[in-house]
């Protein structure tokens, strides 16, 4: 397992699936602007729903921002797709199905309740060169990512 990244790392590119037949690679999506990789540990679950959305209350900001939300855990894309319309979340939920991704950012959480090697809650800002400029990553799962300060970084990197 790799170290964790830390701000001026370059993020490592991967291509996830959204759903079937369409996946969503790093390096394609950052043409557009920059990104915030919200990692999380699963699906339907208190903390992650709480998480992601706050992220989708803050979606207009972000787009106003020409930043792109990309929510991303180990989890598979039909789940993801329950928890999306569950939650009407208005970004992509990004499956790590294989693992690699969380392991190429340094972020796996080796047991959560017997669930191994899910995600541990993070957040990256990538900018448009793909090199991290914000990075948060917490060891508790309970904890959540402080919305106010990432919101804010996002201003004022674009």
């Amino acid at each position: 397992m790799t170290n964790t990244l830390i701000v001026g790392d370059k993020a490592p590119d991967f291509t996830l699936w959204e759903a079937p037949g369409k996946s969503i690679t790093l390096s394609e999506e950052l043409e557009k602007g920059p990104a915030v990789l919200a990692f999380y540990p699963g699906d339907f679950t208190g903390g992650c729903t709480k998480e992601l959305c706050t992220f989708r209350d803050l979606m207009t900001g972000f787009n106003e921002m020409n930043t792109q939300v990309f929510g991303i855990s180990v989890d598979g894309i039909f789940s993801h797709a329950a928890f999306k319309k569950a939650n009407d979340l208005q970004f992509s939920l990004l499956s790590d199905w294989e693992k690699t991704t969380i392991r190429d950012y340094g972020i796996v959480l080796p047991d959560l309740a017997g669930m191994k090697e899910v995600a541990k809650r993070s957040v990256f800002v990538v900018d448009q060169g793909g090199k991290v400029v914000y990075a948060w990553v917490s060891d508790d799962p309970g904890i959540m990512p402080p919305f106010d300060e990432i919101t804010k970084f996002v201003k004022d990197l674009t």
